[in-house]
């Protein structure tokens, strides 16, 4: 505990909260780093591996992100303990849950991030009132749906190696994550004639230096398969993804995974962070 007060600074965090319910197998934190400009904004991230680390961390980007667009808002983040691929009727038990233990939080508004969705933020919505990136049928705008994240990420890929002095088209990109952000990433690079040589996912990494198809791998993902199910290709370990020579390399999952002990083994003339936080602070200049 007293590590967790040490980790703190002038800007936060304001408050960290430990949610248990042994009912329904919750365990799940919020953390809400700073509301100096409004009340936090923040995705509820779900994994099997999240930690308190992760989540102050994620936090603290969010303050500095929402500050940084001028919204008035603070920062927060949640996660949640749990494999995201579970039944849906489990994931909604442990999210409306989770909802229900913050109702009385009114400094933190839910937003979906990895392992969640606009469906979720629906349950959250419907149990407490307040959340974003809900879906259409509800007034929001369908974020993961249309890409945006993707879109964005293809756009910075334009500008940076026009700053770099070489082309877009025809440039190899590997992408460390096939999920929401990685499928839309590839989907509005490919456009642009960006290949893509390398794809990783949970299960494992898929490489063919001739190319994947994209549309393919999207497929597979929405019927809820793994990159490795894909047809053709040389299947990989999922950490052999940073090995595999490219000309873009795209973390599009978790935080920190590109560490000290592993930034030398990337082989690309540009990293693309479509992950929050990719770099742990030891594994190069954030």
């Amino acid at each position: 505990m007293a590590n967790l007060f040490e980790r703190g600074d002038a800007l936060g965090p304001v408050k960290v909260v430990h949610v248990r319910e042994p009912s329904v197998g919750l365990r799940a934190v919020l953390v809400i780093d700073n509301v100096a400009r409004g009340p936090a904004v923040g995705g509820l991230r779900m994994a099997p591996d999240v930690s308190v680390d992760e989540c102050m961390r994620l936090a603290r980007a969010m303050t500095l992100k929402n500050s940084a667009a001028g919204l008035a808002h603070g920062g927060g983040k949640s996660v949640l303990w749990g494999d995201p691929r579970m039944p849906r009727e489990n994931k909604e038990r442990l999210i409306r849950a989770f909802a229900h233990a913050l109702r009385h939080e009114q400094d933190y508004i839910f937003g979906p991030d990895m392992g969640t969705d606009e469906g979720c933020m629906a349950w959250i919505k419907d149990e407490i009132g307040r959340a974003v990136g809900l879906p259409a049928s509800l007034g929001g705008i369908p974020l993961d749906e249309i890409g945006a994240t993707g879109w964005g990420l293809s756009h910075a890929a334009d500008v940076a190696t026009r700053h770099c002095g070489w082309a877009l088209e025809g440039a190899r990109m590997v992408i460390q994550g096939f999920g929401a952000v990685g499928t839309h990433t590839a989907r509005f690079l490919r456009q642009k004639g960006v290949r893509l040589i390398a794809a990783s996912d949970t299960a494992g990494t898929v490489h063919d230096p001739a190319g994947l198809d994209v549309a393919q791998l999207v497929e597979l993902k929405r019927a809820g398969k793994s990159v490795c199910d894909y047809r053709a290709g040389e299947k990989l370990d999922r950490d052999a993804v940073i090995d595999i020579e490219c000309d873009i390399w795209i973390p599009a999952a978790r935080p920190d995974v590109i560490r000290e002990d592993n930034v030398g083994r990337l082989r690309t003339k540009l990293v693309l962070e479509g992950a929050r936080r990719a770099r742990h602070p030891a594994g190069g200049r954030e």
